[in-house]
């Protein structure tokens, strides 16, 4: 019987925890890292803010855990789209390029929270280690690239870590909740944009040409 409560007693736990991570991935999706207080949490759970210590040592503990959940989905559908992708490197960096922009810009709060808004330093080091499990998927199409002699020769874990910064730079602007920017290409052209600058920084060829963007006063003239 003392096996038993004890085997009920974790289940429980596990559930309680599960519900304080799903009720702040939640939060964080809709308002960012600093939306998800422990009061409002608690809330969304319908109980004391104290109880969620019984759970997490901390408020970090708990972001830091929400964002290895989120950003381990999104890390996961960068690969999947990747180990879809035709054999060719270009093609590979291609789908790199393609989900990452569109995932972000499909959701725009979360996709700012996990890349950019300031976070505490337990929850910064989550975000490193994630960045450096990119790279290292990008690196490893970039080195195939190369070795294929269809892109430059070049340093592939620094072109990796370039290219990825390139694209969350071209994506900044258009996830900032705080920015109000007009949109100066709609979005399946930014991430056409995105992918061809990606191509040509590694010195290979886009595989489809960019669709036409807006008309600008110069070229109506």
């Amino acid at each position: 019987m003392v096996y038993r409560r004890t085997e009920r007693t974790k289940r429980h736990a596990r559930t309680k925890e599960e519900a304080f991570v799903r009720a702040a991935h939640e939060l964080v999706a809709r308002e960012g890292f600093a939306g998800a207080r422990v009061a409002a949490v608690a809330a969304a759970c319908g109980v004391s803010a104290g109880s969620l210590y019984s759970y997490f040592g901390s408020r970090d503990e708990l972001l830091a855990q929400v964002f290895r959940r989120a950003a381990g989905r999104e890390l996961a559908a960068v690969r999947e789209a990747v180990d879809a992708a035709p054999a060719h490197p270009g093609a590979r960096l291609e789908a790199f390029a393609d989900t990452f922009t569109r995932r972000a810009l499909r959701g725009r709060r979360l996709a700012w929270a996990l890349l950019f808004e300031p976070v505490s330093p337990v929850v910064e080091r989550e975000r490193l280690a994630y960045r450096r499990e990119y790279a290292q998927v990008c690196e490893g199409v970039v080195r195939d690239g190369v070795a294929d002699g269809l892109f430059a020769p070049q340093n592939a874990a620094v072109s990796a870590g370039a290219a990825i910064g390139a694209i969350s730079e071209a994506l900044v602007g258009r996830l900032s909740p705080e920015v109000s920017q007009k949109a100066e290409v709609p979005d399946e052209q930014l991430v056409a944009e995105i992918r061809a600058f990606c191509l040509r920084a590694l010195g290979g060829a886009p595989s489809r040409p960019l669709p036409a963007g807006p008309a600008r006063p110069a070229d109506r003239a």
